[in-house]
């Protein structure tokens, strides 16, 4: 029972985190208004000195706080060049000022101040909790550069002025300060539905396996049969009879020749017809 309690009692003593960001109008308003160049700058006065700050640059931070960066100029006429200084500001993720920093630009020479740091120790106010250590880093970030400046010897009212302008800025800006905690989802509420959702019984069934068409059977064609002998003839030329053509077979080399061969003569025969001319040609040689 205690290990529970005093389980409840971290959750509720931890800070809800949620969104910084930096109030721009606030903050243009208690500068008197972004009407110098062209809408991004405002002017005003400080002990008889004008100054000019522009619109902070803003980005995140990578532990879900902001870095602000401010320009301010101290307008020195139309003689005369400006004078720059910078202020840099880091915001925890709960709205808590954890580091400040800023710079002067005099004629060529560069006056930084340190980077101070915010302590951890919680402030004793419960309206406005860790301004205590807010305020002492902006008395230190203007007491730093105030030394150094005296260091330079310089004497210019403008000038001399200079680190109190950015401590009126650093004192705005942190008024401006907005942490928009997330809105948690009640209890008991349902997301809203995707408009234009539809239900699955009307979504169109993914695309299966599509069934071809039966191709048409083809009919098989049966083997030509072979000519019969005799079945193809031939018209004589001379006689202009029709005379059947012989059935003629391809050459094998094994077996007899399936077309016949002319009929042999007797070689007796000629034999015998050549003697007899071989004699009458001798029988003529003799008689002459």
């Amino acid at each position: 029972m205690k290990s529970l309690l005093l389980l409840l009692a971290l959750l509720f003593a931890l800070p809800a985190f949620g969104i910084v960001e930096i109030d721009l109008e606030a903050y243009g308003t208690s500068l008197g208004g972004w009407k110098a160049r062209k809408g991004k700058a405002a002017e005003y006065e400080i002990s008889e000195s004008v100054y000019r700050t522009y619109q902070p640059e803003i980005s995140p931070s990578p532990d879900g706080g902001i870095f602000v960066s401010i320009r301010i100029d101290h307008v020195r006429g139309f003689m005369a060049s400006d004078d720059h200084a910078s202020l840099e500001l880091s915001f925890a993720a709960d709205g808590t000022l954890v580091t400040a920093q800023s710079s002067l630009a005099l004629q060529g020479r560069t006056i930084s101040s340190e980077l101070i740091k915010g302590g951890a120790s919680a402030s004793t106010s419960v309206a406005a909790p860790y301004v205590d250590h807010a305020v002492k880093i902006g008395t230190d970030l203007v007491a730093d550069l105030s030394s150094k400046l005296l260091r330079e010897k310089i004497v210019e009212p403008g000038r001399v002025s200079f680190p109190a302008a950015i401590r009126h800025n650093y004192n705005l800006i942190y008024q401006a300060v907005r942490v928009k905690a997330k809105e948690p989802m009640p209890a008991g509420a349902v997301a809203s539905p995707v408009t234009g959702a539809k239900p699955p019984e009307s979504l169109p069934e993914k695309p299966g396996a599509v069934e071809k068409p039966a191709a048409p059977a083809v009919q098989e064609k049966k083997p030509e049969e072979p000519v019969k002998p005799g079945s193809q003839t031939v018209f004589d030329a001379t006689t202009g009879k029709e005379v059947p053509l012989p059935n003629i077979k391809p050459y094998s080399g094994y077996g007899a020749p399936g077309t016949p061969l002319p009929e042999k003569k007797d070689k007796s025969a000629l034999m015998s017809v050549g003697g007899e001319v071989l004699k009458a040609a001798r029988d003529a040689v003799k008689k002459e």
